[in-house]
């Protein structure tokens, strides 16, 4: 009877998950079969199916600033994994995650702005029209994004251009909570940043020094100067050396390629080490759960072994990125640009950062 009573719920359950995901991923949709003419249009990228090639320049209607919100005038944004994951739906779980499993659900591209206010909402206190910003917002990608006055938007230092500032969000913010909170770095504690070339490595290893500690930067040999010009107190060229295979042991290592197996990265660890695990994969580690498998893995395997070991990702907030902002101000931290785009080459941009080998980060400029 039990027996019964468990076969029986068990194909409920898979009745039910069945008739979920059917539903969900025939609902899911977006506005761009509605062919509707914007009254007040701007230039924006969108996509309205998965995939590069349905990537595009589009007129959409000009967002309108809730009373909370700020709206920016772009003037410039910057390309990460992060759009590149959302552009091509992937892993596939995360389509279920943001509300889109046959199609996008938010067509409008892009996380990283800088800008100038153009208009408030009438609760707005903190900024005013005219006030010079940066920030993370969805949609990035285009000549206007609306942005609440309390979440990841702050004043854009005087001394950064606006391609400057708009490399900083997700990079900056990633190595900055990285290494306080995940790695809670200490002064004096060794560091290996691995993928110290790209666009979080390139703030870690500022970061790491700022904090104090002695860092170690492995990145390729084209790249080996420009490491050791951030600061990087050692640098190991893996065309040539693999770290996993050093007698050297480090107290946090932040792993921004995810290359080497998670034993092998333990073993790069001091015994109370912490090793912290970036993104969610390239685009060769993908299919359904892609990157997430090794962050998973990553979770289990933490729990048998004496090292700390996980994945984060950045949590856009005003606080750091004023922080941030303020580090760029004294000169003690510097954005590093590979290249530089218009919003009409957006596909092409992503394309270069979708082969791993930028340094620094790929901004665009929005005319």
């Amino acid at each position: 009877m039990i027996k019964r009573i468990f076969k029986w719920t068990f194909l409920l359950i898979l009745l039910v998950g069945f008739v979920w995901f059917e539903i969900a991923y025939w609902s899911s949709t977006n506005d761009c079969d509605r062919k509707i003419s914007p009254t007040n249009p701007i230039k924006a990228i969108v996509y309205c199916d998965y995939g590069l090639d349905n990537l595009k320049l589009a007129e959409i209607e000009k967002p309108t600033p809730t009373d909370e919100q700020v709206l920016v005038r772009v003037r410039a944004a910057s390309i990460n994994p992060y759009d590149w994951h959302f552009l091509e739906g992937t892993p596939k779980l995360m389509r279920g995650m943001i509300g889109g499993l046959r199609k996008p659900k938010d067509i409008r591209l892009g996380a990283d702005y800088a800008g100038v206010v153009e208009a408030i909402g009438k609760n707005v206190t903190n900024f005013k029209p005219g006030d010079e910003v940066f920030g993370g917002r969805q949609g990035a990608l285009g000549e206007y994004v609306c942005v609440k006055a309390d979440r990841a938007i702050a004043h854009k230092p005087a001394e950064l251009t606006f391609e400057q500032a708009a490399s900083i969000n997700i990079a900056g913010l990633t190595a900055l909570q990285g290494l306080r909170d995940k790695g809670k770095v200490q002064p004096g504690q060794k560091v290996l940043i691995n993928g110290a070339s790209g666009g979080v490595g390139t703030f870690a290893v500022q970061l790491g020094k700022i904090m104090g500690a002695d860092v170690t930067g492995v990145c390729s040999t084209r790249n080996v100067d420009l490491v050791k010009s951030l600061g990087a107190d050692h640098v190991i060229d893996y065309t040539k050396e693999d770290f996993t295979k050093s007698p050297e042991r480090y107290d946090v290592m932040l792993d921004n390629v995810g290359n080497h197996s998670l034993s092998e990265c333990k073993g790069v660890l001091t015994p109370a080490g912490k090793y912290v695990l970036i993104g969610g994969g390239g685009a060769g580690d993908q299919g359904f759960l892609g990157g997430l498998g090794k962050a998973l893995w990553a979770m289990v395997f933490s729990k048998f072994v004496n090292q700390q070991m996980g994945m984060m990702m950045a949590d856009a907030n005003q606080k750091d990125l004023t922080i941030l902002a303020d580090m760029m101000q004294s000169g003690k931290l510097k954005p590093v640009i590979d290249r530089t785009y218009k919003l009409e080459q957006v596909p092409d941009a992503i394309r270069y950062v979708e082969q791993g080998h930028a340094k620094g980060k790929v901004v665009i400029t929005v005319d």
